[in-house]
């Protein structure tokens, strides 16, 4: 074996200069009419993020939550049959797509 490299990860994550910005959890669930806005809404309100499975019309299913979060400064992107819903203080970076 070679010398040249020693990568310890056991130690990676206090070798990061960055901190880490996001204090909230993913939250996956299933957007189907099924749970009631008020819930989604307090997920994100909490700092969560939402990765909802979309289940039906889209538009008709998130009009319930969707302004609210856009007007609190969150964001919704819709990815293949996902939506992600995140609080103002993340971002989704969609640039990959």
């Amino acid at each position: 074996m070679s010398d040249g490299f020693n990568l310890d990860l056991r130690r990676a994550e206090d070798e990061l200069d960055t901190p880490a910005d996001f204090d909230g959890n993913v939250t996956l669930g299933v957007l189907d009419g099924t749970t009631p806005d008020e819930e989604w809404i307090e997920e994100v309100t909490r700092g969560n993020v939402l990765f909802l499975a979309v289940d039906g019309d889209l538009n008709a299913l998130a009009e319930g939550f969707a302004g609210t979060v856009k007007d609190a400064g969150g964001s919704l992107v819709h990815f293949r049959e996902f939506l992600v819903v995140s609080p103002p203080d993340v971002d989704v970076d969609a640039g990959r797509l």
